[in-house]
């Protein structure tokens, strides 16, 4: 597996353990929380690919958990698995009801569960790497950007721009590639990528987009 993020959410330290351990094997980045409200917490800060959730947690149930971060759309592209000593079908009925895409009942076959996280990975591969980029995530409907859980809504032409960039991170896009591909025929002044350059800087910071002296412009991966 490439490196995903991934957040295990388990009361149990033994199970925490082990998965960790397993998945740190296979290159991903584990993080760990054995609470409800640590795990809803760590998962809007880390914006995680993979969330592997216990239902019966000490504070916050698992099932109320999922429910709270389905509803903010920064986290819409991650992949939530209910890992739980209960077998009910109601029980499972209940996780996948609260926005689960899978519901696995332990005890945990670690070779079983890799490979049903690496499926599911490789479904969403296109979609969680363009997303990822610096925790940005574009709606292309409302020409939006949600970035750190804040959405800004942009002019049409940033939108264009930010995404053209966005679709290929670390490459070098020359000037005329983007002049092109994002303004077409349209005639226009050589400053205009620069103006709309320096307005996605101001808006999501300078790091975001590099300058390639003599060459033109590159968005910064992660």
């Amino acid at each position: 597996m490439q490196e995903y993020r991934l957040l295990l959410v388990d009361d149990e330290k033994d199970i925490l353990k082990l998965l960790q351990y397993n998945f740190e094997l296979e290159g991903m980045n584990v993080h760990t929380a054995q609470t409800g409200k640590d795990a809803i917490d760590l998962a809007l800060s880390l914006i995680p690919n993979v969330i592997l959730l216990d239902v019966m947690l000490p504070d916050i149930d698992g099932i109320e958990v999922c429910e709270i971060l389905r509803k903010n759309p920064v986290l819409n592209n991650t992949i939530i698995i209910f890992l739980s000593a209960r077998g009910e079908d109601y029980s499972q009925v209940a996780g996948y009801r609260a926005g689960a895409d899978d519901y696995i009942v332990k005890p945990i076959r670690i070779k079983v569960l890799l490979h049903k996280i690496k499926a599911l990975l490789d479904r969403n591969r296109d979609y969680n790497d363009f997303e990822s980029i610096n925790n940005m995530q574009i709606d292309s409907d409302r020409f939006s950007i949600m970035k750190d859980g804040k959405e800004s809504i942009i002019p049409k032409k940033e939108f264009e721009l930010l995404s053209y960039l966005m679709s290929s991170p670390d490459k070098v896009f020359r000037r005329e590639e983007i002049l092109s591909e994002v303004w077409g025929d349209a005639f226009i002044g050589d400053r205009t990528i620069d103006v709309h350059v320096r307005k996605l800087r101001e808006k999501f910071g300078r790091e975001i987009i590099r300058t390639v002296k003599g060459v033109g412009y590159r968005f910064m991966g992660n």
